[in-house]
């Protein structure tokens, strides 16, 4: 059978399976110890989310140092770039930020590409915010893995997620060691551990993106539903 700590190079689909199900019965403490052990150029990639920010305290907490890639597609919130600098100082990891190429500001974005893109072209919205600057960073950094902070429970094409996964057109590992959390053992992790989080969960948002395409939740719809809201994207 094949090792846990395989080359990424040699993964393929039968042994990505192997070891998943040998991931799955770990907890997200050694989920992380065996990334680190694994993969010699390992990042965590996160818009500092509740998820993400757990992660970020576990690494701390067990003494691993993973460099983050943080995706600044120019339109978050003042409160995400607030927790992005909070969470930098906390954590002292080193901080490597993507924006949309050839843009330095909104205002940059709005010259190249005109006013509410994501309105108009939402595919080519994604890819010039969040694809084409994501693939930029792996090729740049020279990634061979990435932690995320994704979950099965925030549903939508997460619910059949593996902890282990292969990304398709980049063949770039992604790992996610909280995949089979709820949004509540965030929320505890969260708290019990003074982990620092974005104070629009306050407000009733659960799920922070962009600012012109996030709101508030409402009682008993999914965790993802503020993101979005009112068409197919999640």
């Amino acid at each position: 059978m094949p090792s846990l700590a395989t080359p990424v190079l040699q993964f393929d689909e039968s042994q990505i399976e192997h070891i998943n199900q040998r991931l799955a019965t770990m907890q997200p403490s050694q989920i992380l110890d065996w990334a680190h052990v694994t993969f010699d150029s390992l990042f965590q990639e996160t818009a500092f989310g509740p998820s993400g920010n757990v992660i970020s305290d576990m690494l701390s907490t067990q003494g691993i140092s993973v460099p983050v890639i943080f995706l600044d597609t120019l339109h978050h919130f003042d409160e995400t770039l607030d927790l992005a600098r909070r969470s930098q100082q906390r954590y002292k990891f080193k901080l490597h930020t993507y924006k949309p190429d050839g843009c330095v500001d909104r205002a940059a974005f709005v010259a190249k590409h005109g006013d509410e893109l994501w309105k108009r072209d939402d595919t080519v919205y994604d890819y010039s915010v969040k694809v084409e600057p994501a693939r930029r960073a792996y090729s740049e950094l020279r990634a061979r893995a990435v932690l995320t902070g994704r979950r099965k429970s925030q549903k939508g094409d997460r619910a059949t997620m593996q902890v282990v996964e292969i990304e398709k057109g980049t063949g770039l590992i992604k790992i996610n060691p909280l995949a089979n959390w709820t949004f509540d053992q965030v929320w505890s992790y969260l708290r019990a551990h003074e982990v620092p989080y974005n104070v629009l969960l306050d407000q009733g948002y659960k799920s922070v993106g962009d600012y012109h395409s996030t709101r508030p939740v409402k009682e008993g719809e999914d965790e993802r539903a503020g993101r979005w809201a009112g068409s197919e994207k999640t």
